[in-house]
This record gives C-alpha cells, sequence and structure tokens, in this order.
C-alpha cells in the first residue's frame, strides 16, 4: 500500500484503510453512508461540529468516534 495516497484512520476503535489521503470528516460520512443521519463525530479528543464537517481534514493515524442518536421515550 502506497503511503502516499491512503490513511488508516481508527474508527470506535476499529483501524480501517482509506484509499484517499484528502478526505475530510464530510467525505468519510459519505463513504461511511451516514448522510443525513443525527450523528456526533469526536477527533482526536475534540468534537467537531456539523457546521465543521466540510472543512475538518483528516490525516494518517486519526482517531474518531462517531456516535449515532437514539431517539426513544
Amino acid at each position: 500500500m502506497n503511503q502516499a495516497t491512503s490513511m488508516n484512520l481508527k474508527i470506535n476503535g476499529n483501524i480501517k484503510y482509506f484509499d484517499d489521503n484528502s478526505m475530510t470528516v464530510e467525505g468519510l460520512v459519505m463513504r461511511l453512508n451516514l448522510t443525513g443521519k443525527r450523528i456526533a463525530i469526536e477527533k482526536n479528543g475534540m468534537i467537531i461540529s456539523k457546521s465543521e464537517f466540510h472543512q475538518a481534514h483528516l490525516q494518517d493515524g486519526d482517531q474518531l468516534e462517531i456516535v449515532g442518536a437514539v431517539g426513544g421515550g
């Protein structure tokens, strides 16, 4: 695997490999088919607001936690 054009991310404790090393959080959300879902994303210990998804760039080795909102009553 060519490290210059790929990256690995730790997502919810699992390593995932991507062939794109210039992805944003928004791009990751699209790749994971989470578009339109109510989610919260933490990147390296910091919450990323939904309004910043399009400009929050990911780097090889980033650690993410993705949590979905659950409705109920």
